[in-house]
């Protein structure tokens, strides 16, 4: 805070988060701390870069007032964010009573004999927060193993081999890859099993359809003959009678 005879100023200092194409403000706390009534004016060593809101007013006794200036949206940044701005509050005692619309020029011109009290505030940028970096997820149990990182973010290979290869030597896991190829090889073995079974079981079906078929042209054969025979054996009975 910076505390004058008819003002005291809070911050010191201007400071910005300084974005790229991005509006920036911050704000001015003016204080009267004396029983006079007290014209202020702002001025800035770049008027096209800042909007100040308000400019100039009054303070009234035992009261504050609140300035807020505003950055335009910048296209580029500061060499090393260094910002060489500057603003100058001037402060000056007035009449009882009087209103922003009585504030004047003349009345902060130091050579026409008036009493100024002047405040030099110097404009500083502030590198934006960054955002929490995210927190690595905890290993859980039954998740795949994971390769240490090393400072430089490479991973330590000789650390993941050493994992591999603990669990390719584990006996569990020879076990059970014993036992994955025996039931493989069962399985295998029913399968061209039941696949013979079924070439056999089609020939045998095609053998006796063909025996079928040759009984049935016999049956019909010696009925033919035997109905042929009981034909002539009639007639000639017919013909003897």
């Amino acid at each position: 805070m910076s505390t004058g005879e008819l003002l005291s100023i809070e911050p010191v200092e201007l400071k910005f988060p300084f974005e790229l194409k991005k509006q920036i403000s911050c704000s001015l706390q003016l204080s009267n701390k004396t029983d006079c009534y007290v014209a202020f004016k702002v001025k800035t060593t770049n008027p096209k870069k800042y909007c100040v809101r308000p400019n100039t007013g009054i303070v009234t006794p035992r009261s504050t007032c609140d300035v807020m200036v505003t950055m335009q949206a910048q296209k580029e940044a500061p060499v090393d964010m260094q910002c060489k701005d500057k603003f100058l509050l001037q402060s000056v005692k007035t009449v009882d009573g009087a209103s922003p619309k009585d504030i004047t020029a003349e009345m902060f011109n130091k050579e026409a004999g008036h009493v100024v009290e002047e405040c030099k505030l110097r404009v500083v940028y502030v590198s934006p927060p960054q955002p929490p970096s995210p927190v690595p997820e905890g290993s859980e149990e039954g998740s795949s193993p994971r390769g240490s990182v090393s400072e430089n973010g490479n991973a330590n290979g000789s650390d993941f081999m050493q994992v591999a290869r603990g669990f390719t030597e584990r006996p569990e896991a020879q076990e059970k890859s014993a036992e994955a190829r025996a039931l493989i090889s069962r399985l295998t073995e029913e399968k061209n099993n039941a696949m013979t079974q079924n070439s056999k079981l089609r020939q045998e079906l095609e053998l006796l359809k063909r025996e079928g078929n040759k009984n049935r042209g016999g049956v019909s054969f010696v009925i033919v003959v035997l109905i042929g025979l009981l034909g002539v054996i009639m007639g000639y009975l017919m013909k003897k009678t």
